[in-house]
């Protein structure tokens, strides 16, 4: 259907979803934007919600219809008054037409009488919540879903009298009448769609001020223990990243209120609704003995979210195909201000964590820039992922370090008071940072930004000199980039440290006579990108006396080499067998929580990845062993727990599944001193079992069930129940089951169920699960929240390494030769690492001897 204007104009196509063409001339033509919205929620889950909406809005002029984004059924929609004319309602493709004879120049007022749609008000039975981003406004009620058009929201939600709820502005005014509570909220401040947000239902809530400033907090959880034991440092979290911002930036706290609600189940780990950030709740809610990273994954998970403050909710992206600067913003914030609350942390160490993941998509034939064309909003989702939360901060980091610190805070602060309360572009940025340095940024960004994929490092010495180039797999690219370089003459005690700044000229050092044996750690303090020339050697030689920072580049670099099947003129490379066995040395002596941390879960991937069947059973006992040894060794809680999470996740003998189960049942001679298990841990640990030791898996999920305290655990365990069970029928009706959106609602119960579907144990079983997967992902993408696409493809493909496998993922991609591309990159992903596994087994089939 075409909508035709006066003047012979040709009108906007009425397309599903949010079309640019759309987008743009909505934006060009409309302002002044309000919604007055009310949400009746009755007491019974089955019914429909009730709601009315009074929009308001300026346009500029009246050349054809105008279109409101509502993607439900027309059957929701039950009446519509335009200009306080009653008209019919005309829907189509996801659009609420208003007809041009019915607005006029100027003001204009549009009222809807609706059921409100619910597939992203994420309702349960006690409770909901919204989640807008990226277009899914549009999902519960008719709007103009697209960030750059901002506006006022004014709320009133009308709900069970014995819920609470916490939305985007202060409560104005609270009524209880006939059982009911009706909450009416102020107006709100100039947000985006994607940004309006209430949570409501059987919730707890707490109150805190500090630094003069009062913040709310909602939580369903039941263990009093827990929230005693988290809540302060909880409050205290959000108030240091307030305050950090507001000095870094300038910019005071821009918004009218500061609340959060912890959610059981929640997609993400946060979501940045102003004044009502969400939260997955165990998240925030830790239990005993955190380790050292779950404390620090904490307090950067908070103040991400809160940075998103000001990057993202203040100056907000003109079209989501910039969804990666709020993003690359809130992370890159985060990194630095979590250093004042945790002063005894190696930050920069802690910053390794995004090369990982960055890495797990760059190396792959799927690679995708950091910004990426956008012709609908409909697609927005496939945004998301690990190069704009993990490559882009450490694009920015290497930004950071081009123009200097002082510059670039400088153009931040001059970016957020130009576009404060508005929208900006990233070429927004680099224009106002370009004016203040010497680089040619646009230049630079061109390659880090627009450009996917990362540069080999290839490090050759010839006639006296040392040369240091970058190649690029795909094409002729150049990161330019800089890092520092560690050169150790053997033999002797001379030591050359080096500031390489790495481009289009290869870099070189001058190496004298004397330098005829030496060691390279081409990336000594992390910060470079790309595959480095692997340096086994300096583990074995000298792990002792590098720095915590050197040896987290170190490990980063040595598995990434290990993974190189054909290893691409990288020099030695180690087996599978020969690194694990260098990883079991390392874990004997490392101290450092994040290095351990990082060793451990290197050993974990080797073990189930990366050795073949014979070779895992040969080397489970002497693992078993020796992890439980250093559990057992350990004084600090959080590594005993630490090492005792890799002891049960690999432990495949008889005695020590055993074990196991003795440790989980509460078996008087089994349990461990000093080491405390949760109910969360309690649960993971049955699961474990359960599929480790099937003809005890009824018994065993059985018990664990009726012994859960906590509801929504509860309720999580239930939903699992079939995909732990010894009986492949029963599994194979839970995979079936899955095909029915409906059992998708809560995604992070279908991402733990089929982890254990496909657990290593299961591949042989579970392998023909993956055509059909990968057959109901385009409904996955439509239906889904936004990283829900990749985490089911990761938790269908990121196991399988068989012949067979890989076979059916080729075969899928030849059969579909017009799959939708963003979709295709995000299939090569998730199955890059199982066609690696897969080469490397084939070339190592046997554990080569030392």
């Amino acid at each position: 259907m075409l909508i035709w204007g006066c003047n012979n104009k040709e009108a906007i196509k009425v397309e599903k979803g949010v079309s640019l063409e759309l987008a743009q001339w909505r934006k060009a033509n409309i302002s002044m934007v309000n919604y007055k919205l009310e949400f009746r929620v009755p007491e019974a889950y089955d019914q429909q919600i009730q709601a009315l909406e009074e929009l308001t809005f300026n346009l500029k002029e009246v050349d054809q219809d105008l279109q409101l984004d509502f993607k439900e059924d027309a059957s929701k929609l039950k009446g519509l008054i335009v200009n306080g004319s009653s008209v019919p309602i005309l829907f189509e493709q996801e659009h609420l037409i208003l007809p041009k004879e019915g607005l006029k120049e100027g003001f204009n007022k549009v009222e809807v009488n609706f059921f409100a749609g619910e597939s992203s008000l994420n309702r349960k039975e006690e409770f909901l919540y919204t989640l807008f981003v990226p277009d899914r406004a549009r999902t519960a009620f008719p709007c103009f879903d697209q960030p750059n058009l901002k506006a006022t929201f004014e709320l009133k939600l009308d709900l069970p009298n014995s819920w609470n709820a916490v939305a985007n502005a202060p409560v104005g005014t609270v009524q209880i009448k006939d059982g009911r509570k009706q909450l009416e909220y102020q107006k709100s401040d100039l947000i985006s769609t994607y940004l309006f947000s209430f949570v409501a239902g059987k919730f707890k809530s707490i109150t805190e001020t500090i630094g003069g400033r009062t913040m709310t907090m909602l939580h369903r959880e039941t263990d009093e223990n827990k929230v005693a034991r988290n809540k302060d440092d909880v409050f205290k979290l959000h108030a240091a990243s307030i305050q950090w911002l507001e000095g870094y930036t300038g910019i005071k706290y821009p918004f009218k209120k500061f609340d959060f609600a912890l959610i059981p189940s929640f997609q993400y780990g946060g979501m940045e609704h102003v004044g009502a950030i969400q939260y997955q709740a165990n998240s925030l809610f830790l239990d005993e003995d955190p380790s050292q990273n779950r404390l620090l994954s904490r307090a950067s998970l908070i103040a991400h979210e809160t940075a998103h403050m000001w990057f993202g909710n203040l100056v907000t992206m003109d079209w989501f195909n910039d969804v990666w600067t709020k993003e690359v913003f809130a992370n890159f914030m985060a990194a630095k201000m979590v250093n004042p609350s945790f002063p005894e942390i190696n930050h920069d160490l802690n910053f390794l964590k995004h090369y990982s993941s960055a890495y797990s998509v760059d190396r792959t034939e799927g690679a995708n820039p950091i910004r990426q064309e956008l012709p609908n909003l409909n697609e927005a989702g496939q945004m998301y992922g690990a190069i704009i939360y993990n490559k882009a901060p450490i694009m920015m980091k290497q930004l950071e370090f081009l123009i200097g610190e002082e510059v670039f805070r400088a153009g931040l602060q001059e970016y957020l008071k130009t576009y404060g309360m508005s929208n900006a572009t990233w070429p927004n940025l680099i224009e106002i940072l370009d004016k203040k340095s010497e680089a040619d940024l646009k230049t630079w960004s061109e390659v880090w930004v627009n450009s996917p994929g990362r540069p080999d490092f290839n490090f050759a010495v010839a006639d006296g000199t040392g040369t240091l180039s970058q190649t690029d797999r795909n094409g002729d690219k150049v990161w330019p980039q800089s890092f520092r370089m560690k050169l150790y003459n053997n033999g002797r005690k001379d030591r050359k440290e080096l500031q390489v700044v790495s481009g289009g000229d290869p870099y070189t050092v001058a190496l004298s006579n004397s330098w005829t044996d030496f060691d390279v750690l081409h990336n000594s303090n992390g910060i470079g990108y790309g595959l480095f020339p692997p340096a086994y050697n300096m583990i074995e030689k000298r792990w002792e006396s590098l720095s915590d920072l050197e040896k987290g580049s170190l490990l980063l670099n040595a598995y990434e080499n290990l993974i190189e099947p054909a290893n691409h003129g990288q020099g030695n490379q180690y087996s599978p067998g020969q690194y694990l066995e260098v990883l079991q040395w390392i874990i004997e002596r490392e101290q450092n929580q994040l290095n351990l941390n990082r060793a451990i879960g290197q050993i974990t991937s080797i073990y189930w990845n990366l050795l073949d069947e014979a070779q895992r059973t040969a080397l489970a006992p002497s693992l078993e062993k020796q992890l439980y040894g250093l559990m057992l060794k350990a004084d600090d809680a959080a590594i005993k727990k630490m090492f005792f999470n890799a002891f049960s996740g690999v432990t495949i003998t008889e005695l020590n599944k055993q074990h196991l189960f003795d440790i989980w049942v509460g078996t008087s001679h089994a349990q461990i001193e000093g080491l405390k298990l949760s109910e969360n841990d309690k649960i993971g640990l049955a699961s474990n079992l359960a599929v480790k030791m099937p003809d005890k898996a009824a018994l065993i999920t059985n018990k664990q069930y009726h012994g859960i305290q906590n509801p929504d655990a509860k309720r999580r365990f239930a939903f699992i129940m079939p995909a732990l069970s010894d009986t492949a029928a029963v599994r194979d009706a839970f995979f079936e089951s899955l095909k029915d959106e409906q059992n998708r609602e809560t995604e992070s119960w279908v991402l733990s169920a089929l982890n254990y579907l496909h657990h290593p144990l299961r591949k042989t079983e579970s392998v023909k699960y993956i055509k059909p997967s990968l057959e109901l992902l385009q409904g996955i993408q439509v239906t889904g929240d936004i990283f829900f696409p990749k985490r089911w493809l990761d938790a269908n493909l990121g196991g399988h390494s068989s012949d067979e496998a890989i076979a059916t993922v080729e075969d899928f991609l030849k059969e579909n030769p017009n799959y939708n591309k963003q979709l295709k990159m995000k299939i090569q992903q998730s199955a890059d690492f199982g066609k690696r596994a897969n080469a490397i087994l084939s070339r190592d089939k046997k554990i080569t001897p030392r």
